[in-house]
C-alpha cells in the first residue's frame, strides 16, 4: 500500500512538519488494518522515492527482510482480488 500526502511534493523531506508528522501518523492507522487483514509478522516501511516525483511510503506486508527487496518480481493480484483485499482493510480501520 503506498501512502501519499495531498500535496505534491517530490522528496519526502521537503514536506513541512505539520504533513509529514500527519502522513506518518496516517501510515500507523493504516499499518494496524493491513496487519489485521494480511497474515504477516509486521509491516514494513519504506521510502524510496526514485520511482515517482512525488513524496510516497509504502507499507509492505513481510514475514522475512527479503519481502522488502524492491528488485524481486512483483506480484500480480487480479483487480477483483485487490477490491477485495482494500474493502477488507478498509473494514479494519479504526
Amino acid at each position: 500500500m503506498l501512502v501519499i500526502p495531498k500535496v505534491e511534493i517530490d522528496y519526502i523531506f521537503d514536506i513541512d512538519d505539520e504533513t509529514f508528522a500527519g502522513l506518518q501518523l496516517f501510515a500507523k492507522i493504516v499499518s494496524h488494518a493491513i496487519k489485521k487483514t494480511i497474515d504477516c509478522k509486521k509491516i514494513g516501511v519504506a521510502v524510496v522515492g526514485l520511482e515517482v516525483p512525488h513524496a510516497h511510503i509504502h507499507l509492505i506486508p513481510i514475514n522475512k527482510v527479503s519481502d522488502m527487496n524492491f528488485e524481486r518480481a512483483k506480484m500480480s493480484p487480479t483487480q477483483e482480488q485487490l477490491a477485495q483485499t482494500a474493502a477488507k482493510i478498509r473494514s479494519n480501520l479504526k
